[in-house]
């Protein structure tokens, strides 16, 4: 398992393709998703600014990453990427925002992920692609499966704040989180 938590050298960085410009100011729809907490979670309804960072999948220790995963731009890197929000948990939330994490993975598989790297934030499923839907958010095929590219939203007040796309390299994207929120402080 160690080796999905360290990059490769030589992974393909993702373009920006347009596919979140729409996302900034965009209202967040009203549904409940179920976190690795064990509860469920409106996003619309948070009362403080919050962090979503939105990956792939997780890897489980003893079930192979899809094909070929590593030649996919923004593919590989959700492991080092929710280590990194883990590792700065504490000066997140001293900056006013909470972490959320957000997959089409099962809260199963989350809940996991969550136990084993120790994350101090919930993971939530959009597991029926329901917000994916609602937000138009970018996805790729691997594996036999859509899943959701990685992008990272800042919410507040029920909209979609700032968008952080393409997410590149991913283990830095809390540190980024971290600069744009001290540029930044709530209104």
């Amino acid at each position: 398992m160690s080796e999905f938590l360290t990059l490769p050298g030589d992974l393909p960085a993702p373009a920006d393709d347009g596919a979140c410009a729409h996302l900034a100011g965009l209202p967040l729809p009203s549904m409940a998703l179920p976190g690795t907490d064990g509860l469920n979670t409106d996003l619309s309804a948070l009362p403080e600014r919050s962090v979503l960072y939105i990956y792939p999948r997780t890897a489980r220790p003893g079930v192979p990453m899809p094909e070929d995963w590593d030649l996919i731009p923004g593919a590989r890197g959700c492991t080092p990427q929710s280590c990194a929000f883990r590792d700065h948990h504490a000066e997140l939330r001293s900056a006013g925002a909470r972490v959320f994490g957000l997959s089409v993975q099962n809260t199963t598989e989350q809940r996991e992920a969550a136990t084993r790297l120790h994350l101090p934030f919930p993971l939530l499923s959009d597991a029926g692609r329901a917000l994916c839907s609602a937000l138009r958010l970018p996805t790729f095929q691997a594996g036999g499966e859509t899943l959701l590219r990685r992008v990272t939203l800042i919410l507040q007040g029920g909209l979609v704040e700032h968008v952080f796309y393409p997410v590149f390299p991913p283990d830095r994207n809390a540190s980024k989180v971290l600069a744009w929120l001290a540029d930044h402080p709530e209104p």
